[in-house]
């Protein structure tokens, strides 16, 4: 088991709180697993509160005794409520908070009224783009972490060529893979931030499923195995001459890495093969175009001109109608993470420290989808990429 290193969170923490100054905030109090997580090292049940000078007090609800053995920050107490937290700030010589930020986006309703009447004089704002800039610029040793979840879903994506079948479903191919990846680290779950975000491994399909739209925001859907659950695979039986869609999240030690790859029994239409072809070299513009200090929003709408003009103004980033608004997304902890590469996000520009997933991907309904992911990263020394398995379409005989 690897544990965050006590001098990351103490960084960490130490950038939210330059960032709290900034914005005027004497405290900010962190509940969400991901955010706790990253400032805290571990997800057991309570809070971080972090006030804008002086140590976090992580005040955990259960299992404190597992906490101080998982978490390198300095203090580490248990609390059994909110109720606790004016007197424990107190003895440690905070003053009472006037202004407090918690992270708005997740926290829901009744837990936000149980602290505003712990601090009722106080006033709260959303800490959320506080905590999104911190996350936002990756250490060395983040980007470690992740290059173990890109070697992961390489063995993932190797894995293909050993068990696909003509006949199988797709939810059978699913499963080896995710068994695959669950036996190299996998976590078994994808952490996302936006409301009603839910995801497993990522999305494995073929043939006419891939091109189907579904609640995700995610150029490619999937029919699902369930109306409950109604993305990814299916009991579709894979056939030939059909893309089959491994869109896979690697996931090792918290971490995440975004790829999608294509395979084929027998072969491709000519249209799906240019279009292979034609978003790989969007791909490469995006790498042409991804320096420090390009305008994300930028770097948008110079791919997506270039998909219209390739003639895919009805089917980039998916079927008309259902078309998403980004081609690529920043990923750590979460796989929604800053930056993002969407329309209008111009005022937001790329920084050294960023790591992101670009996917340009065309779907045909009553055919199929077609496309690549990668995950990048911003070093010193320009743009790298994370991501390796081949970027071939591989076709297989039935």
């Amino acid at each position: 088991m690897r544990l965050t290193p006590a001098t990351e969170l103490e960084y960490r923490c130490k950038m939210l709180q330059n960032h709290m100054a900034a914005e005027g905030l004497d405290a900010v109090i962190i509940a969400q697993n991901a955010d706790l997580f990253y400032f805290t090292g571990t997800v057991q049940s309570g809070c971080l509160y972090v006030p804008v000078h002086g140590q976090p007090l992580y005040l955990v609800r259960r299992d404190a005794a597992r906490a101080r053995m998982e978490s390198g920050l300095k203090e580490v107490m248990p609390f059994s409520s909110p109720r606790d937290i004016p007197g424990l700030a107190a003895g440690y010589g905070y003053p009472e908070p006037k202004r407090i930020g918690m992270e708005f986006d997740v926290l829901p309703v009744a837990l936000f009224e149980r602290y505003r009447k712990v601090f009722p004089h106080a006033q709260f704002s959303d800490a959320t783009p506080l905590i999104r800039l911190v996350r936002m610029i990756k250490s060395h040793y983040e980007i470690h972490v992740m290059k173990d979840a890109a070697d992961q879903v390489d063995k993932v994506t190797r894995r293909v060529r050993e068990v696909l079948r003509e006949g199988m479903s797709d939810l059978e191919l699913a499963a080896e893979l995710e068994h695959t990846a669950r036996l190299n680290g996998h976590l078994g779950v994808i952490r996302m931030r936006v409301f009603n975000g839910e995801m497993l491994f990522g999305h494995t399909f073929s043939g006419t499923d891939s091109a189907v739209p579904a609640y995700t925001d995610t150029p490619f859907g999937g029919v699902g195995p369930s109306p409950c659950f109604g993305q990814g695979a299916s009991y579709k039986p894979i056939g030939r001459n059909e893309p089959i869609i491994v869109d896979f999240a690697g996931s090792f030690d918290g971490y995440l890495v975004d790829q999608t790859r294509v395979f084929a029994l027998g072969g491709l239409s000519d249209r799906l093969r240019r279009g292979y072809d034609d978003m790989l070299k969007v791909q490469e513009l995006m790498k042409r175009t991804v320096v420090t200090g390009a305008p994300w929003g930028e770097v948008y709408d110079r791919c997506l001109a270039l998909a219209v003009e390739q003639g895919y103004a009805d089917s980039f980033m998916g079927a008309k109608g259902s078309q998403v608004s980004f081609i690529g997304h920043g990923l750590g902890v979460e796989i929604d993470e800053y930056p993002f590469i969407a329309r209008g996000f111009n005022d937001m520009t790329f920084q050294a420290g960023m790591a992101f997933a670009f996917e340009p991907k065309v779907v045909f309904p009553g055919e199929g989808a077609i496309g690549i992911e990668n995950t990048f990263y911003i070093s010193d020394d320009g743009l790298k990429q994370l991501t390796y398995s081949s970027e071939d379409l591989v076709i297989l005989s039935p």
